[in-house]
């Protein structure tokens, strides 16, 4: 008996957990890779001394991370607000120094590394501070806050010598891991097509963050953070919400299609800018004087593949990535990667018979079958893979790090890797605002209508 084809409704609602009729179903929990990244390949003990600059959001994730990490520790914060540095300490749960002048964090001989998680503007200079100073950098996603930024960043790496990671969690994550085990072996078949999308349907997820009640210009030195930015009155909307304003952030493509574009390079092995972005969207709901669209849909052409991604900040529809291939679809929907089999064997044709005599429609049947015998049933499988539950890639994203800082070896989200991704982010961007296709020119390194 020849099993029944899984349609994408059915593929969708496998991902969210039900049965397709007609498939089997093998589940695999994978192992935590954190432990293993978490021991340094030379096996010295040493502990890898780090700062944190930037400790609002994201910085103390980071730092709650890296209390999972043993071979690392932090000697020191910066923040330039006042609260965020409080919060620094206690996200690490250690008395260590901070302050808001993170060049006295840099010059110090005894600090191995620094975690940057500063606004995406600022990531250019506090970079290149630290890669003067001789340190491994880890910096938060998008590496760059423009295209002119990521080169200078890249060059200073390379001209330095440094170790340096960009922040994009997923590529250390084990689902990842298996999923571009899955697509180098070839089992998917011919993938043309990639999609991806990240929805959210909450002010916080559009970024409306909440005013801290001690945000002032004494709590907050306003005039430094704005030290690359065009200069105005004090705004704490602007501080604790910049991720909406193009001064200071890169919008729904550089908060959310960083992390999937990241993904997508991790697992298809695809480490080059695209050649060409086209997106479209709007500004409604969350329309209270941000810059960015609050619904970004974007088409790039990548070698050999089309990859569409979405963000809609108005329905939370969750963060699938779906890799359509000839023989197999994959997907990853949170921590569960799912592999479904494509129906590829020989079908007799139907619908055009539709407009044959009976006697012709019987005779290409009877030959038809004379030349495709039946093979043997075979029963679907679909393949599930998932992380234990609590697995934190963040934790493994820094262990890889500081392991790379300890011995030297290189690192899969490397500047090449991230400022790549980082130029995507760009592109879309500039082809909203520009409303046209952005194209990567190569060779003047830049995007151009």
């Amino acid at each position: 008996m020849k099993m029944p084809s899984i349609t994408r409704r059915d593929f969708v609602r496998l991902g969210a957990g039900a049965v397709v009729a007609g498939a089997a179903i093998k589940s695999t929990i994978l192992d935590s890779a954190v432990l293993a990244a978490q021991s340094p390949a030379s096996g010295t003990g040493r502990k890898i001394r780090f700062v944190s600059i930037g400790t609002g959001i994201r910085g103390c994730d980071l730092l709650r991370a890296a209390r999972q990490v043993p071979n690392g520790v932090l000697v020191g914060t910066a923040d330039l607000y006042d609260m965020h540095q409080r919060a620094g300490i206690e996200a690490y749960g250690a008395d260590v120094p901070t302050t808001r002048d993170y060049r006295a964090l840099i010059d110090r001989k005894d600090v191995d590394a620094v975690i940057v998680a500063v606004a995406d503007f600022q990531h250019r200079r506090v970079v290149l501070d630290c890669l003067a100073a001789g340190k491994d950098v880890y910096c938060e996603k998008p590496m760059s806050h423009n295209v002119a930024d990521g080169l200078a960043m890249v060059k200073a790496v390379q001209d330095g010598k440094r170790i340096f990671q960009a922040g994009s969690q997923r590529v250390s994550n084990i689902v990842y891991k298996k999923a571009a085990e899955i697509y180098a072996s070839g089992r998917l078949g011919e993938v043309h097509y990639i999609e991806g999308h990240s929805d959210r349907n909450s002010p916080s997820g559009a970024w409306v963050y909440p005013i801290a009640p001690d945000a002032t210009p004494a709590t907050i030195d306003w005039t430094t953070w704005l030290r690359d930015a065009p200069p105005r009155p004090f705004d704490a909307a602007r501080f604790f919400r910049w991720r909406c304003f193009s001064d200071y952030g890169e919008g729904v493509a550089g908060d959310l299609y960083v992390h999937l574009l990241s993904g997508i390079q991790c697992i298809s092995g695809i480490n080059a800018a695209p050649a060409r972005a086209y997106s479209t969207g709007s500004l409604t709901h969350f329309n209270d004087g941000r810059d960015f669209p609050d619904l970004l849909a974007t088409l790039y052409d990548y070698p050999g593949v089309t990859v569409n991604l979405h963000c809609n900040q108005n329905n939370a529809a969750g963060e699938p990535i779906i890799f359509y291939g000839r023989e197999a679809t994959m997907m990853i929907s949170g921590n569960t990667l799912t592999v479904t089999p494509q129906d590829t064997s020989p079908q007799p044709e139907g619908y055009s018979l539709n407009g044959w005599t009976a006697e012709a429609k019987q005779q290409y049947l009877k030959d038809w079958h004379v030349a495709h015998p039946e093979p043997p049933a075979t029963l679907a499988e679909v393949e599930t893979y998932s992380a234990p539950r609590g697995y934190d890639d963040t934790a493994d994203h820094i262990a890889n790090f500081f392991r790379a800082v300890e011995t030297r070896e290189h690192v899969v989200e490397d500047e090449i890797f991230g400022n790549n991704a980082a130029i995507a982010c760009h592109m879309a961007n500039h082809s909203y605002f520009h409303h046209s296709i952005a194209t990567w020119d190569a060779a003047a390194q830049s995007i151009k209508s």
